[in-house]
């Protein structure tokens, strides 16, 4: 029996394992596979009875198509991959957050006399671990991980996005505030705004470059 395969969407191992599940109970299919070196991941599947359409109407229910001759674009300019690389950053920038700036207002209200270097050492660590914290929390109840699996998952997804995310966040808060939290100033509000900013795109290429590279989600 000959194998129907169609182009999809599908652009990365996470999106891969959402349909994994519908494809395994699909009563039709006997087997099937997802090329993921390719650019444009080709569904193959095997069984009595499978087209085209029948495979459309499994991927839709995870919110995926075939598409026709999709065109191929330049390794920077894949929309895709910057929205989902965008999705993943979001997330850790969220998690960092926490725990860098929970940190320095912390410090502030209790340890005022902290040297600075170790101010920005603690917040760093910090935003490291409340962002892994939160990803293995996404992973247990998103990808229905046990809390092992989830947390090592977590530690590994992409250590190197949230130290130069955490490096920047840190950075750029000093050089508007001088590490001072002065949260009786509206300055002060305002100056987290740049180094929000500065959190959020310093690790985004090298999170776009991951997931296009090697078709995994680094989040």
């Amino acid at each position: 029996m000959e194998a129907v395969k169609v182009k999809t969407d599908l652009h990365c191992d996470h999106c891969v394992q959402k349909v994994t599940p519908l494809l395994n109970e699909a009563s039709m299919i006997n087997n099937w596979s997802i090329d993921t070196e390719d650019g444009v991941k080709t569904l193959s599947a095997v069984g009595e009875g499978v087209n085209p359409g029948y495979l459309q109407g499994l991927l839709s229910q995870e919110g995926y198509s075939i598409v026709n001759n999709p065109p191929k674009p330049s390794f920077w300019l894949d929309n895709q991959v910057w929205q989902r690389a965008s999705f993943n950053t979001l997330n850790c920038l969220i998690g960092c957050s926490i725990g860098d700036f929970g940190m320095i207002f912390f410090l502030q209200a209790f340890y005022p006399n902290t040297p600075m270097v170790w101010q920005m050492t603690l917040a760093i660590i910090a935003g490291l671990m409340t962002s892994i914290a939160l990803e293995t929390i996404l992973l247990k109840r998103r990808e229905k991980f046990d809390w092992s699996l989830a947390l090592k998952t977590a530690f590994g997804m992409s250590f190197i996005s949230m130290v130069a995310m955490e490096i920047a966040m840190t950075a750029t808060d000093f050089m508007f505030t001088g590490g001072k939290a002065a949260f009786d100033q509206w300055q002060y509000w305002l100056a987290l705004v740049p180094a929000l900013v500065a959190g959020f795109i310093t690790p985004l290429p090298y999170n776009y470059f991951k997931l296009k590279k090697f078709n995994k989600a680094c989040h």
